[in-house]
């Protein structure tokens, strides 16, 4: 792949000479992602949001480990004019440093979302407690509304129709604060995607979908009958942790598994994690072409003995540990650590969580057992370290 540095990408878009803003542009109407002088430009591949009304290019930004205020301005003129936070995302910096950007844009040409978690407890102090977060989300946002808002990171039918947080979410929309509201989801993801249809009120799903899952057939099935439906369906963890290996040396083809998740015409956009220029540029073309070729195919085949660093959060390995410890949960802060090198992510994730991994000593051996391979006992030991690095160190 060819290297783009910052000051190239931002000569060949509206940020150059000047600084110039998109201070006029409707959303979807950007530059198009090409950058090559002299490369002939293609129209950006768009899909609409389910029946929000909404339309996207195929590829938006994953915001949550970028903390350059530049590429987030790159990425908008590259024509990724969907923007993804949430509301922990780097503590709240995420969402501040957007607000920030956004400050000198008008407000249609963009589209953000963010993610509130779920609260614990029931009635109205759960419903005042999650909107509050939202109003401190807003707030750092520089907003009085955002495009999508999710309930975030469910993961049974129980979790979306949990009343309370649908109240919250339906009071969101109502008083303004959220065009529409929806859910995130990293497992058990089809039965998210049928329960978000029974609700009859959830707009938009953002799930976890990339050619890693086993059960990559029934997804996308739940995929069709929730656009059958209505609801719009994004995309994320489509590059299914970057690597197939601890050490990195064996790199996942990410445009291969980035356009992979988009073969479904349902999916309306996917939200890969950007940090780089490099990384932006590449993502941006696949919004041009999203033809699998046959030696991206074949990448996507290859996969190492030790199943990768993806865990699709299938839960099977949780039933054979006698401390019912988060095994997913663990697998997912490990994918952090060394396939996103983000070890301020994975200590927020092994945060939630009072069990991460000291109950195993108490075992002679792991009876916990993984459909991909993972050493379970290994990784919750390797991965639990993290936990007990100062936060300063983090920061």
């Amino acid at each position: 792949m060819q290297t783009f540095d910052r000051r190239f990408f931002l000569k060949s878009s509206l940020l150059g000479a000047g600084g110039a803003l998109l201070a006029g542009t409707s959303p979807g109407r950007a530059l198009s992602s090409s950058v090559n002088a002299g490369e002939e430009k293609k129209p950006v591949i768009r899909r609409p949001l389910g029946a929000t009304g909404i339309e996207l290019p195929v590829v938006s930004m994953g915001v949550m480990r970028a903390d350059n205020p530049e590429l987030v301005r790159a990425a908008l003129a590259a024509g990724m004019v969907h923007l993804d936070t949430a509301h922990f995302y780097q503590k709240g910096r995420n969402e501040t440093m957007l607000g920030e950007v956004l400050k000198d844009y008008k407000r249609d040409a963009y589209v953000i979302s963010t993610k509130v978690p779920p609260e614990q407890g029931e009635g109205a102090a759960a419903v005042t407690a999650w909107l509050e977060k939202l109003d401190l989300s807003l707030t750092r946002l520089k907003l009085t509304y955002v495009d999508i808002l999710y309930l975030h990171g469910v993961s049974s039918r129980a979790e979306v129709l949990n009343p309370a947080m649908l109240e919250a979410m339906q009071r969101a929309k109502t008083s303004g604060r959220a065009r529409h509201i929806g859910v995130s989801t990293h497992k058990n993801e089809p039965e998210v995607l049928d329960a978000s249809v029974e609700s009859g009120v959830i707009e938009v799903v953002l799930s976890a979908m990339n050619f890693q899952q086993d059960y990559r057939e029934e997804l996308s099935h739940a995929v069709d009958r929730a656009a059958k439906a209505g609801i719009g369906v994004v995309a994320m963890k489509t590059m299914a942790g970057g690597f197939h290996d601890k050490e990195r040396k064996h790199p996942i083809n990410c445009v291969a598994a980035l356009k992979w998740s988009l073969q479904n015409p349902h999916v309306a956009t996917a939200i890969p994690g950007m940090t780089s220029f490099d990384m932006l540029a590449q993502n941006a073309r696949v919004n041009e072409d999203l033809t699998l070729t046959e030696e991206e195919r074949s990448d996507l085949a290859y996969g190492p003995a030790e199943g990768g660093l993806y865990c699709q959060g299938c839960g099977s390995c949780v039933k054979g540990c006698p401390h019912r410890l988060p095994i997913p949960e663990l697998m997912r802060a490990y994918m952090y650590t060394y396939g996103y090198r983000d070890l301020a992510l994975a200590q927020n994730l092994l945060s939630k969580h009072a069990a991460v991994g000291a109950e195993c000593s108490t075992c002679i051996r792991c009876t916990a057992t993984c459909v991909k391979g993972f050493d379970v006992a290994g990784r919750i030991a390797d991965v639990r370290r993290v936990k007990e690095i100062p936060e300063e160190f983090l920061a």
